[in-house]
């Protein structure tokens, strides 16, 4: 079984973002605006690189998905930063439509063959469990029954922690919701040409029997002020980590407060106007 991600990263998508532009260019020029880019990679950095590269199994691939106009220096320091992971595959893509775009890109990493598969989505400022691929693979396998007469299932954890990261460290808050993109994957039975982008991810329980985990947490969603969720976003009911917490961000994603303070005051760190 073949398990692969997808991540888009500042990629020109034609739509796929509520923040709206009329030209490539206008889009292009938004996504690589300095400040933005530094905030970012700060996240990337310190949340989503880190517990991809603890993965328990490291039998996986990740596809992040760029542009083919980033520019210099943003370009280097991505291929930098993820050279020693090699999981991870940078894919550059002409501007389309952000589905069809991220679609292609695990079709053709699939291959004509299309062997069964589990997928899930990362976006480039959130974290996973160090444990989210093998225990998505186990409840999989454990499912082999279920996936016999269904072709496509949904396995969701639910529970996590929002986030905010800043020099001053991290706020957090713990969660449990309903079918985020962090923390799912669905299963595709062999020959299937669909993927995880061909289903909002919201609506997956309606068209595909659904597992549900409320344990271990195995997500933290950044929340800041460049997400496409800005007008939902409410730093005021974060809290600085417990104790517990903070041994639970490095025990189960690989994410160190110190490691998050010094990335974000360094001399080029991100000014988050939150």
């Amino acid at each position: 079984m073949r398990i692969i991600g997808v991540c888009r990263f500042s990629y020109p998508a034609l739509g796929g973002f509520k923040r709206m532009h009329d030209t490539v260019a206008e889009r292009e020029a938004y996504l690589y605006g300095s400040k933005r880019m530094a905030l970012r990679f700060a996240h990337f950095e310190t949340l989503a690189l880190p517990s991809v590269r603890a993965q328990t199994d490291p039998d996986f691939t990740l596809l992040v998905v760029i542009g083919q106009n980033m520019p210099e220096p943003w370009r280097a320091k991505l291929h930098d930063l993820c050279a020693p992971v090699p999981q991870i595959k940078i894919v550059e893509r002409a501007p389309l439509k952000h589905r069809l775009a991220l679609q292609q890109t695990i079709q053709d990493e699939l291959g004509e063959g299309r062997p069964e598969s589990l997928q899930f989505r990362l976006d480039d400022d959130d974290a996973m469990g160090v444990d989210f691929v093998e225990l998505a693979r186990n409840v999989a396998r454990r499912s082999a029954r279920l996936r016999r007469r269904e072709p496509r299932v949904a396995i969701e954890f639910n529970t996590g922690y929002s986030a905010t990261l800043s020099k001053d460290g991290i706020l957090a808050e713990d969660v449990i919701t309903a079918f985020w993109p962090c923390g799912l994957g669905v299963y595709f039975s062999e020959g299937d040409d669909k993927t995880i982008m061909n289903f909002g991810h919201h609506k997956l329980h309606h068209v595909m029997p659904s597992i549900i985990h409320p344990r271990p947490p195995m997500y933290i969603r950044a929340k800041h002020t460049d997400n496409d969720s800005e007008a939902k976003f409410r730093p005021r009911r974060l809290k600085p980590l417990s104790d517990a917490q903070r041994h639970i961000f490095r025990a189960r994603f690989n994410v160190d407060e110190e490691h998050v303070r010094a990335v974000f005051s360094g001399p080029e760190g991100p000014r988050d106007k939150a």
